[in-house]
């Protein structure tokens, strides 16, 4: 017995020998995938500090005095750069998110320190979220980070999953119709695809004006209460989180250089909103919307000789391959709102409520996290991919502010909200935006019947 014992041993280890031969010593290993939050003990009682010692270095760390903590792989590779990873220059060049007062007020709000305990059993919730397209960051975000994390805490009471737009056969301008009447149970409502109907939302994207991703951010969190009622009031649904969109610098997917106003002149390109025709046009385009999901295809046919979309967003649909020139571009930290039908949300016991809340403020924690490498990585992706990458000109960027938003944009915009005595003007505009990007807009006797003033 000893014998055949000590045979099979050998076996085993001959066997592990030959296995380690025949592998390529030059591969480059798997990279394992995360899991969604790293798993960290921290006892009852605990501070801030404790919680984001015990979850630093990868998904679910959170900012609490040190940005080294915040390095680490994003819950999937195609989340961070190149590496998978969150690196500690790109977290640097974006304290701003981590020391604003937002932000420092999601922990609270994910109630990290006290979660809500579970108490239901036995429910069932199946919710399908309608997201703009599943190749975008931010959905995938969603199925990376959220799904995971909301089936634990729940102990898969919700089951959460995420659809988009073009399986849904939805062009985006009657989501908040359809979350309204029960026909979605949970959409993401993107302002430009609604403005149509809601202008008042289209301020969260006055494309021309932002001068950094930082006015932006500042713009965007600043308005959220008074564009959150807006959802509240026209729909009844419940918003429960919101998306980030890093990465979303708006650029000109092109098969030729834009360096000048004349190269403009005529350019049939795609819109994803009315401001942004606007500002489109204000540069001598043509703007034509078409359906994010359909622009490829255009691009590829000549019906479009330009796309215009963030450079995430389109490296993520492939424009690379139809296009060979990326123009820009206009500075944007965008939002979009995740709102829930208010009939499912009545059905919940008030616990799986509460941690629907709470996992969409981790949710958008994390977003702000792996944020920091996104807003790099949109360019630097598809530059990686074979496109040349062609800045606007200090010509264009100043025709873009000068002429294109604050002659076209900004003033068709207030048209379509009711005019510049109309509350989004007076309360959200003037006193939360304006301070931002040093406009103003005030009623007078002229024919449009307001000016555009710069202050500060």
């Amino acid at each position: 017995m000893r014998k055949v014992g000590l045979i099979s041993l050998l076996l085993v280890v001959m066997s592990v020998i030959l296995a380690a031969c025949s592998s390529d010593p030059t591969a480059v290993p798997t990279r394992a995938a995360p899991t969604a939050e790293p798993t960290a003990m921290v006892p009852s009682g605990a501070t801030l500090e404790e919680y984001a010692a015990a979850h630093a270095g990868g998904p679910g760390a959170i900012y609490v005095g040190d940005l080294s903590q915040l390095v680490g792989l994003a819950p999937s590779d195609d989340l961070g750069g190149f590496d998978g990873e969150v690196p500690l220059d790109a977290l640097q060049e974006h304290t701003w998110i981590y020391e604003s007062d937002y932000y420092n007020k999601l922990p609270a709000k994910a109630k990290l320190l006290n979660p809500t305990e579970l108490v239901s059993s036995g429910e069932s919730f199946q919710i399908q979220h309608a997201c703009i397209n599943r190749t975008l960051l931010w959905c995938k975000l969603i199925e990376a980070y959220l799904i995971p994390n909301l089936t634990e805490r729940t102990n898969g009471q919700i089951d959460f999953s995420v659809s988009s737009f073009p399986e849904l056969g939805l062009a985006g301008t009657d989501t908040m119709s359809l979350v309204r009447d029960g026909t979605l149970g949970a959409v993401e409502i993107y302002s430009g695809y609604v403005g149509g109907e809601y202008p008042a939302i289209e301020i969260q994207a006055l494309w021309g004006l932002w001068p950094s991703h930082q006015a932006h951010y500042e713009a965007q969190v600043a308005i959220f209460p008074d564009m959150e009622k807006i959802f509240t009031d026209e729909t009844g649904a419940v918003v429960w989180s919101k998306n980030w969109l890093p990465g979303d610098d708006q650029m000109f997917f092109s098969g030729k250089k834009l360096t000048t106003l004349a190269d403009f002149e005529g350019l049939k390109t795609r819109s994803h909103s009315a401001a942004l025709s606007d500002w489109i046009e204000g540069m001598g385009a043509e703007a034509q919307f078409v359906a994010f999901a359909e622009v490829y295809s255009a691009l590829e046919r000549g019906i479009l000789d330009a796309g215009v979309t963030g450079a995430s967003p389109g490296h993520a649909q492939r424009w690379y391959e139809v296009t060979e020139y990326m123009n820009g571009g206009l500075r944007s930290f965008n939002s979009t709102t995740n709102v829930l039908n208010k009939d499912v949300w009545a059905r919940m016991p008030a616990d799986l409520q509460q941690i629907m809340i709470e996992e969409g403020a981790k949710l958008e924690l994390e977003a702000l996290r792996i944020a920091s490498i996104q807003n790099k990585m949109g360019i630097a992706r598809n530059i990686a991919d074979g496109m040349e990458y062609v800045p606007f000109s200090d010509e264009l960027n100043t025709h873009s502010f000068e002429v294109a938003a604050m002659q076209h944009v900004v003033p068709a915009w207030v048209k379509r909200v009711g005019g510049p005595n109309h509350p989004t003007v007076t309360e959200t505009f003037n006193k939360k935006v304006g301070p931002i990007v040093g406009l103003e807009i005030v009623a007078d006797d002229s024919e449009q019947g307001f000016v555009i003033r710069k202050i500060n």
